[in-house]
């Protein structure tokens, strides 16, 4: 059975009637986003125990985030960003230096990580050492694993 044309017609009338005798449509943008003059620079850097950073177990970490301003859980935030920025955030070039440290030969392995994003690039890097002396001789002078 189909309805008849004035029972239609007199549905439509109503319905705009109702909206003011004009058939309007509202379209919803989505809300634009500023956009940053920076790209974005925020990591997450663990110390762990254990040979493979896959598996070991995680005793500390932090956020560090270096732009737009530096900042995150990180205690020594800007001094970080400063020496990343030195290495354009080449993590193995703070940690490559030779060490003046003497350490026993203990077999005590410690994992360092990184991982996030550097300047708008994804970044994973994890190097390990012998023992916590090792690692401490390694990253000497420098503060973006001294948490």
């Amino acid at each position: 059975m189909h309805p008849k044309p004035h029972a239609i017609f007199a549905t439509v009338t109503a319905s705009t009637l109702l909206l003011g005798g004009v058939a309007t449509a509202t379209a919803h943008a989505a809300p634009t986003q500023a956009q940053s003059l920076y790209a974005p620079s925020a990591l997450v850097l663990s110390l762990a125990r254990g040979e493979d950073p896959a598996t070991a177990s995680v005793e500390r970490a932090v956020t560090l985030t270096c732009a737009p301003r530096p900042g995150g859980t990180h205690p020594t935030a800007a001094t970080a960003c400063k020496e990343l920025a030195a290495v354009q955030g080449k993590f193995a070039d703070l940690t490559a230096g030779p060490s003046n440290r003497t350490c026993t030969r203990q077999w005590d392995p410690v994992v360092v990580t990184a991982q996030g994003v550097w300047e708008g690039k994804r970044v994973a890097f994890h190097t390990t050492y012998g023992n916590a002396c090792e690692m401490a001789g390694s990253v000497n002078g420098t503060s973006v694993f001294a948490f």
